[in-house]
């Protein structure tokens, strides 16, 4: 959750050449849902069905339809690799989810960072829905420039969820939940040394079933900032952005594919003040049932684009890195 908050470098407003292909790589995935929606017009959800029909009397009787709330069976919560779906489980519902998050390479050296954050998640309402977690880091690190050379495993800190379903997309035009998560770490995830910090993030949650019971998709709106205070007592604040689209495809009852793609900002001050640097991250990511009550999800992203401020080359490798993976684990009691 805290991974980057310490690792912002000052410098000017620049990224524009990565926003475009933020758009482009969202437009690819709306394009994608677009064209698979009017290929299968007969199969779209009951409240868009007057689409496929030219006629104003077939558009009339679907405007007049009432309308019923059809579950598809299908949580979308974690369908979407990194991105998340609106569903938060139903009233009186427990969880257990063991998250792990992967991150891989930098431009020299050797980098692995481990952040592993176990919830149990309690669905107090059909609206509403609370998590506790603890997480856990692992680093390692060896020839990284600008970085200590470090080995550390280490209990890294405590956070607590809310999520709250503004929108039903069952029975709404889509999806949306709205997520706040504040923490505390005692560990420093991207260097594995010790630190204070204190951090929240926010989210909108938005999905949209395409094709019923078959495709689905995501849009997401993040952001996280926190302050830190390392070992000589300096504080230093910092603040990232995210806009993250995905579309994921039911292949058969037990497995979903699909495809995500993520632009992420790096900023110094709490406030997005100071751009420091910019990354997408594109990659496939599953979501599969194990058994009734145990569910398996995860991606592999890999930056394609991106650019540190005050560092001409390609990809941004000081704010973040090269690849970024994860697995998620879901026990339902």
């Amino acid at each position: 959750m805290f991974a980057h908050l310490t690792a912002s470098r000052r410098c000017g407003d620049r990224g524009t050449r990565l926003k475009a292909s933020l758009i482009s790589a969202i437009g690819l995935l709306a394009a994608m849902g677009a064209g698979a929606s009017t290929a299968m017009a007969e199969d779209l959800p009951g409240w868009l069905s007057y689409v496929a029909e030219s006629s104003p009397a077939a558009t009339a009787r679907a405007l007049s339809a009432p309308v019923e709330a059809t579950h598809d069976d299908v949580d979308t919560e974690h369908i979407f690799g990194f991105s998340m779906g609106s569903d938060i489980g139903k009233k009186g519902e427990i969880e257990l989810e063991i998250e792990n998050v992967g991150r891989f390479g930098r431009r020299f050296g050797s980098y692995t960072g481990i952040g592993v954050l176990s919830q149990v998640k309690f669905t107090l309402t059909d609206n509403f829905r609370v998590a506790p977690g603890v997480s856990f880091a692992s680093t390692q690190i060896s020839g990284v420039p600008d970085m200590i050379d470090n080995h550390r495993n280490a209990i890294a800190g405590a956070s607590m969820e809310f999520r709250y379903k503004v929108l039903d997309r069952d029975v709404m035009p889509f999806g949306l939940t709205l997520h706040a998560a504040p923490g505390w770490n005692r560990v420093d995830e991207l260097t594995g040394f010790d630190a204070q910090i204190y951090g929240t993030e926010f989210a909108a949650l938005m999905d949209k079933e395409l094709i019923r019971g078959k495709l689905f998709a995501a849009f997401n709106l993040w952001y996280s900032g926190g302050a830190t205070r390392d070992l000589t007592n300096t504080w230093s604040h910092d603040s990232e952005f995210a806009v993250q689209g995905a579309l994921s495809y039911k292949v058969n009852s037990t497995l979903i594919v699909g495809v995500e793609a993520r632009y992420v900002r790096a900023y110094e001050g709490l406030g997005l003040d100071r751009f420091s640097g910019d990354a997408v991250y594109v990659g496939p990511t599953f979501s599969t049932h194990l058994t009734e009550k145990i569910g398996l999800s995860g991606t592999w992203s890999t930056q394609i684009a991106g650019k540190a401020c005050n560092d001409p080359r390609h990809l941004d490798l000081d704010d973040f890195e090269r690849h970024q993976a994860m697995l998620r684990f879901n026990y339902l009691f």
